[in-house]
């Protein structure tokens, strides 16, 4: 269920290319908008992939623009603009934009400082987070939440399409007893297990790192491999979330990145100090 299948990126790189055809064309927004019976907005809206498109208005477009070379490729990436996510039949339990990118990158590099990556939570750590967070304290949404997580995580496992993490987590969550010692206690175990696969990469910043660039920021930077799409930032906070793709701003959020994989230690010190905490907790 958790494939490569969203529209989310597919959506902005369908309306990337239909902009790029309008200027070939030498056709303003309000000339072609006038041409395709559209109003400004709405073509504005479509050309910067906030809004979905219809596979009929993008047949249009392409006579529009005399682009019929392109005729079959866009259109084949106008329908999967459109497909319905996985994660739509769980209702709204967890913030779906995130999910919507992640499900269609290809990589995902992360850091955390005060909890876990959530595609490394097992789930009674992931539900004592929701329930922590005073939105859920039980119910559907709940375990709705927990299982869009847990379904999230297969990405890390799949043959044909894996999802590569690069996480790095301060050193202080691993001594956070999210849920109580038993849940704290399975979750580092899962934690030691998934660094065994070959698509993660888990490196600790030693709670002896002093200022960095990212203090008390957590991040995530999404690459979309084949699809074309460049990086994304996203920064998550308790009140809300913020999506960043404006270049000078990813390209900040990559050298934070950088700064910190340099300052965390690295692999075998990184599993020591994971096992560490693990002896810790008894």
């Amino acid at each position: 269920m958790g494939g490569r299948n969203g529209s989310q990126v597919r959506r902005r790189v369908l309306a990337r290319e239909l902009r790029g055809l309008r200027e070939e064309a030498g056709l303003t927004l309000e000339d072609a908008a006038a041409r395709l019976d559209l109003a400004p907005s709405t073509l504005s809206r479509t050309e910067s992939g906030q809004q979905q498109i219809s596979v009929h208005v993008v047949k249009s477009m392409l006579d529009v623009y005399r682009a019929d070379d392109r005729w079959d490729e866009l259109l084949r990436l106008a329908r999967a603009s459109r497909q319905r996510g996985w994660w739509q039949a769980f209702g709204r339990g967890e913030r779906t934009h995130l999910i919507g990118l992640e499900t269609e990158a290809s990589r995902v590099r992360e850091f955390t400082a005060a909890y876990l990556p959530g595609l490394l939570q097992t789930a009674d750590y992931a539900r004592a987070l929701f329930v922590s967070g005073l939105v859920w304290s039980s119910g559907e949404a709940l375990e709705n939440a927990v299982a869009m997580r847990m379904i999230r995580q297969e990405r890390l496992v799949d043959p044909d399409e894996p999802l590569h993490l690069e996480a790095i987590i301060d050193e202080t969550a691993l001594h956070r007893p999210i849920g109580g010692a038993a849940v704290h206690r399975a979750q580092l175990t899962h934690l030691l297990q998934a660094i065994e696969l070959p698509t993660v990469t888990v490196q600790v910043l030693p709670a002896t790192v002093g200022a960095h660039p990212a203090l008390g920021l957590p991040f995530s930077l999404l690459s979309f491999g084949d699809l074309g799409e460049p990086d994304i930032a996203y920064v998550e906070h308790a009140l809300g979330a913020v999506i960043m793709d404006k270049t000078p701003d990813v390209e900040r959020a990559s050298l934070y990145f950088d700064r910190l994989r340099t300052e965390a230690a690295g692999l075998a010190d990184s599993a020591a100090l994971l096992r560490k905490a693990l002896e810790r907790i008894g």
